[in-house]
């Protein structure tokens, strides 16, 4: 995975998480990264510092900060796209090659079928899900 630091046209900030620099490319050549805030699809990265390993406090904070960004990007993941469960392969294929409404998903897939995704050349993400800490 890979972290970029994100503008839009309009000036908006925010972050975006890749499988790779590659996959962002694309995404970004195919309009498919989209503003939260204003919805533009004109995306450029943005410089960022580079992250330096630190110690105790600091590394606590960044642990918390990551889980705090996970947290986020679930909600928005659960808000606005639509949960297919283990089917996910079967559903990112259909939309994929046009034979289900294109639409945002997300559910679950075993390794085999994520690399069998990634050869086909179908973009998707494989976000580590923080355990759910409300409950």
């Amino acid at each position: 995975m890979i972290h970029f630091r994100l503008s839009c046209n309009a000036g908006h900030e925010f972050e975006g998480w890749f499988p790779s620099g590659e996959a962002y490319d694309r995404q970004a050549k195919r309009k498919q990264i989209t503003c939260a805030t204003c919805g533009s699809t004109k995306i450029a990265k943005v410089p960022m510092a580079p992250a330096i390993a630190g110690k105790g406090a600091m590394e606590q904070a960044k642990a918390q900060e990551m889980r705090q960004l996970l947290d986020m990007m679930r909600a928005k993941v659960e808000k606005n796209c639509d949960y297919v469960g283990p089917a996910f392969a079967e559903e990112a294929r259909k939309i994929h090659y046009g034979e289900s409404d294109k639409r945002g998903i997300y559910g679950e897939t075993s390794d085999d079928e994520a690399r069998a995704l990634a050869e086909e050349g179908i973009d998707f993400a494989r976000l580590p899900w923080p355990r759910r800490t409300d409950s």
